[in-house]
């Protein structure tokens, strides 16, 4: 029998692992897909190694820097090219075409700090313009706090500021309205700096002047990719066994093989077949050790759940009390997100025509993509491994509350499309004869972290298992959007974890 069952190979599961195994605890991670990673993957396209997850981590705070840092890939940090990215809008008059904008640089998530500033006057106009300033002169919010950010701008800034500033970058970054975002969440310290300074472009100010100087993320040469890598690496020394390809289906408590106390027992369905696994987790070739994949039970003292939200909550459901708080809540509806990467022999967009990416309005009816990164103009180190005149794209497609415009197409069909839109938003007609590789990536089954209402859930949660011993739950859907809010989560769980065997 393990000490500790680790459900989840993503980036919770492997850091939770790795804490445990480090103590000397044995440790086994159950893995679903037949790689490990989670979210931040990596695959090949067209002989260059890419990210098709995640691509960056935010570095406020500096936990990801530090935990980088116990890895050894300090020297593999990077910054992206500050240029930053366009907006593609409709235009502001019927009758006229749509717009290619640069994103307004003082702003936090859009929302300006300056309303009346020449980027911000170039996608609202006027009229919006004097409008978003007409914040400065209204009472501040002196009673509660406003919990879903798109209403919080609505009101203090209007519709036009909402519309093509906020919205876009909502959706590109989490892939829902700012309607559906808690802004304590996505921008911790709006509220209270809005109390404080008495406008909302004066709160974003403030956060903005709070903030050290520097690109608010930073990424890893060769891909975040290599993150999952260094971790499954430690875990090999340490001892710890990977199991991929094993989806658990069954949570119980048993009594220990010895009949000295009690265990967990996690019942795992049959090994997946390397054809039908899911190739969106791949994380690259990886020495993992791998047991006995005949067997259907593991136990252990310990587990510690760490899969996305939807895999979870099901595996959670009959465990007695928790049962009923779980089904409780409103868990929004996750949503269906498609990635199309584009390797490219363009050499007229060694400019760089729309920055480092664009972000598509809603209301834009003449791309289907929600947002674009020109990966070769982000990040330096990938534009010097394709070398020149060769350049990469990735698009992502699928907003929430929508049907994702990718499904039911062939990736013959999606392939198309992702080169269209990519011509339309930056600016420059591509052809199927420069396509050097494609990939198409499916992220599925996730539960937003950043919808209005997530951290009660959360709490919820944690509160209906807080007597369930020798469990603990942990990952992105309960901790918060990205590596820093993840990591430091799945550490305080694994720390539990290490606290229980030890009897403290």
């Amino acid at each position: 029998m393990q000490d500790v069952l680790v459900i989840g190979g993503g980036i919770a599961g492997l850091v939770a692992a790795r804490s445990c195994a480090r103590l000397g605890l044995s440790v086994t991670v159950i893995e679903a897909a037949d790689a490990v990673g989670g979210p931040v993957a990596g695959h090949d396209v067209a002989g260059l190694r890419l990210d098709s997850g995640a691509e960056s981590f935010a570095v406020r705070g500096g936990t990801v820097a530090a935990f980088v840092e116990e890895l050894g890939l300090t020297a593999e940090i990077v910054a992206p090219n500050p240029a930053g990215a366009w907006l593609h809008l409709p235009a502001l008059k019927a009758g006229q075409n749509p717009v290619s904008v640069p994103l307004p640089q003082a702003g936090v998530l859009g929302i300006p700090g300056s309303p009346l500033a020449d980027d911000v006057r170039s996608v609202i106009g006027w009229g919006g313009a004097l409008r978003a300033y007409l914040d400065r002169l209204m009472p501040v919010l002196t009673i509660g706090r406003e919990h879903s950010l798109g209403d919080l701008v609505a009101k203090r800034m209007g519709r036009r500021v909402l519309e093509r500033l906020v919205e876009p970058v909502a959706s590109g970054v989490y892939t829902t309205s700012s309607r559906d975002l808690e802004v304590d969440v996505v921008a911790p310290g709006l509220n209270s700096a809005l109390t404080t300074t008495g406008s909302l472009s004066g709160a974003v100010l403030a956060l903005r002047s709070g903030a050290p100087a520097g690109s608010a993320v930073g990424g890893l040469r060769g891909g975040m990719s290599s993150l999952p890598a260094a971790l499954v690496a430690d875990l090999n020394h340490f001892g710890a066994v990977i199991e991929t390809g094993r989806a658990a289906t069954q949570l119980t408590r048993t009594d220990a093989p010895d009949g000295s106390e009690q265990a967990w027992a996690v019942t795992l369905a049959p090994p997946v077949a390397e054809s039908d696994a899911n190739e969106t987790d791949e994380t690259g070739d990886m020495d993992e050790h791998v047991a006995d994949a005949g067997e259907a039970r593991r136990t252990a003292r310990f587990v510690i759940l760490a899969t996305p939200g939807r895999q979870a909550l099901r595996l959670l459901a009959p465990l007695g009390a928790a049962q009923d708080a779980l089904s409780e809540l409103d868990w929004p509806a996750p949503t269906a997100v498609t990635l199309a990467t584009l390797v490219l022999d363009a050499p007229q967009l060694d400019s760089h025509p729309r920055g480092t990416g664009v972000l598509v309005a809603a209301e834009a009816t003449d791309v289907t993509a929600k947002a674009l990164t020109h990966v070769t103009a982000k990040w330096s180190w990938v534009a010097a491994a394709a070398g020149a005149g060769q350049h990469v794209v990735r698009l992502s497609y699928g907003r929430a509350g929508h049907p994702n415009p990718a499904d039911g197409l062939s990736d013959e069909d999606f392939e198309m499309l992702a080169l269209r839109d990519a011509s339309t938003l930056l600016g420059v007609s591509l052809s199927a004869g420069m396509v050097r590789g494609f990939a198409r990536t499916e992220w599925r089954d996730a539960i937003s972290p950043a919808t209005v209402g997530a951290p009660g859930r959360a709490s919820s949660v944690r509160e209906a298992l807080s007597d369930t011993p020798g469990l603990e739950v942990t990952g992105a859907w309960l901790a918060g959007t990205g590596l820093a809010s993840v990591i430091p989560d799945a550490l305080a769980a694994a720390a539990r974890i290490r606290q229980a065997s030890l009897g403290l």
